[in-house]
């Protein structure tokens, strides 16, 4: 059948259609700004020329060591210029660059080295004892490169050279590639695995270009941008603020751990004015103390996500200068797809009302092509009443390619047409998004449905309450009842787990009242998130 006439002797031509990639980001940034800061990372800097030629440099070396397209490169790293760089001269080299998170274990490590059948590991020398271990549990091939930074907490050198001498063998002349196919893959992220081994999710070119592209328009980023990189670079990406950053011309400043004092320093120093973090990593700037909270003058642009923040941390943190922006989103959807997008009737609101507000998850990123809060059991949306619970669903361009070699959970998680995320939540009037837990996390007590993060909320609002997690405990009775995991602030005023469920009492239903506290730190993963399947089983031993 002939097609229409918008089709006739209308082709797409090297003139007229390139593949999307965040590739085209730094080579944009390093022609129009060439000497414009793009890195910091303690007293070394970076212009974004020498950033550019850093990264073809590296992609040169990778080259000539066999590596091309559809290869892994693992690097285990914490936040630097080698990790930054890694996302351009990785996939510039036609390969696939593998973040692994830094804080896993030896096992762990050494099942996704073999998984994602990696051919080239860079990695950070303080890392040498468990990339040592995991790796005499690997059976094949693995050219290992060492990163001597000088910041390093000690650790050996195990590798055959170490990077600096990697990318000084580069040809900064290298003919490297945009990639044929946007479709083609630019990332492989490995999935926490609290319920079993991780499950590796494969990123394309034209969802890292998109999802960078959100990042710019909902975060408000520009060639003013001085970014703190306190989220770990593995997570995500960066979230794919490893892309996002350069492609404004914004300035990458790297912080290696997540100390509070460290932060403020930085902040003040460099002028930063956007960071991102975890819920934890903001309780913890919270919490600092007075001599650790340096001032500045700036407005500080903050986006957190990864778990639900308590809107007494994001009041908390607005009082101490910074802006508070809550997104939502998983390893499988590039970071990032929702935002809580400011309204700005809410400015006039009390801050307890408009920091409520503030922390629901919101409305679709606007590179996500849709977002639905739906009965996973009948696939139809739920009234937009703030109360009849579903499971966001997620379609679009920055949704994974799929899980590595695992088509039985793609086919699952992509059953019907939509990306079943596994997050429970209610759909506003407004049409924001509001999480109530992840599925596997509703405590069912005598048929009613209880959200842990409901009662969470109220516990961190309790004055002596720095962190709270809520888990179902097996009771003969009511089947489950709710189990509080609580940590007191620092020099808290004494408190026993009586006071705690009386005052739970005035503000929640009685059958959602905690029916045991548990007082002491809490389990987290290496991205802040707590571990509530650990603090399940200690409730079921209760």
């Amino acid at each position: 059948m002939a097609g229409n006439i918008y089709t006739q002797d209308l082709d797409k031509t090297q003139a007229n259609f390139q593949p999307q990639t965040p590739l085209s980001y730094l080579d944009w940034a390093a022609s129009v700004y060439p000497n414009k800061t793009a890195v910091i990372h303690g007293d070394k800097t970076y212009t974004y020329t020498e950033f550019r030629d850093r990264c073809v440099r590296l992609a040169s070396a990778l080259h000539r060591r066999g590596v091309g397209l559809g290869d892994t490169v693992s690097f285990m790293s914490p936040n630097g210029p080698a990790m930054l760089e890694a996302h351009y001269g990785v996939p510039m080299a036609g390969a696939v660059l593998n973040a692994l998170n830094f804080r896993l274990d030896a096992s762990t490590i050494s099942m996704i080295l073999k998984h994602a059948e990696t051919k080239v590991l860079i990695t950070d020398r303080e890392f040498s004892s468990v990339i040592s271990a995991a790796l005499e549990k690997v059976d094949h091939k693995i050219i290992v490169i060492d990163i001597d930074d000088p910041q390093a907490n000690g650790g050996n050198l195990i590798g055959e050279m170490d990077y600096e001498a990697l990318i000084g063998g580069g040809d900064p002349e290298f003919s490297w590639s945009m990639p044929t196919d946007e479709w083609q893959a630019i990332a492989l992220n490995y999935t926490s695995g609290t319920t079993g081994n991780p499950k590796g999710v494969v990123y394309h070119h034209r969802g890292a270009f998109l999802n960078a592209m959100g990042d710019v328009v909902m975060g408000g980023l520009n060639r003013n941008t001085i970014y703190l990189w306190t989220l770990p670079m593995f997570h995500c990406n960066g979230w794919c603020f490893t892309w996002a950053v350069t492609s404004v011309a914004g300035t990458h400043v790297c912080q290696r751990n997540v100390v509070p004092a460290e932060i403020f320093v930085k902040i003040k120093k460099y002028n930063v004015n956007f960071m991102c973090g975890a819920p934890i990593v903001l309780n913890m700037m919270v919490h600092a103390s007075a001599d650790d909270k340096a001032q500045f003058d700036q407005q500080v642009e903050v986006i957190t996500g990864g778990a639900a923040p308590p809107s007494t941390i994001i009041s908390s943190m607005e009082k101490m200068g910074f802006n508070v922006t809550h997104m939502y989103g998983l390893t499988e959807c590039y970071g990032p797809s929702t935002v809580c997008a400011w309204q700005d009737e809410w400015s006039d609101l009390p801050l307890d009302q408009k920091s409520a507000l503030m922390a629901r998850q919101g409305v679709r990123y606007p590179t996500l092509f849709a977002q639905a809060v739906m009965n996973p059991d009948t696939m139809t949306s739920v009234p937009a009443d703030g109360k009849t619970m579903g499971e966001i669903m997620l379609q679009g361009n920055t949704v994974m390619k799929g899980y590595l070699k695992n088509p039985e959970a793609t086919a699952e998680a992509f059953e019907g047409g939509w990306y079943h995320t596994g997050d429970i939540a209610v759909l506003h009037p407004d049409g924001y998004v509001e999480v109530k837990d992840r599925s596997k996390d509703v405590i069912i007590s005598g048929g009613e449905n209880i959200s842990s993060l409901e009662v969470e909320e109220i516990l961190y609002k309790h004055s002596e309450i720095m962190e709270a997690a809520v888990v179902a405990r097996p009771d003969d009775k009511w089947g489950e009842l709710a189990c509080a995991f609580v940590t007191l602030k620092p020099f808290a005023a004494p408190v026993t787990d009586k006071d705690i469920m009386n005052y739970c009492r005035d503000q929640l239903a009685h059958f959602k009242v905690p029916k045991t506290i548990v007082f002491g730190p809490l389990p987290k993963t290496s991205t802040g998130k707590i571990q509530k399947f650990i603090l399940r089983d200690r409730a079921k031993e209760l």
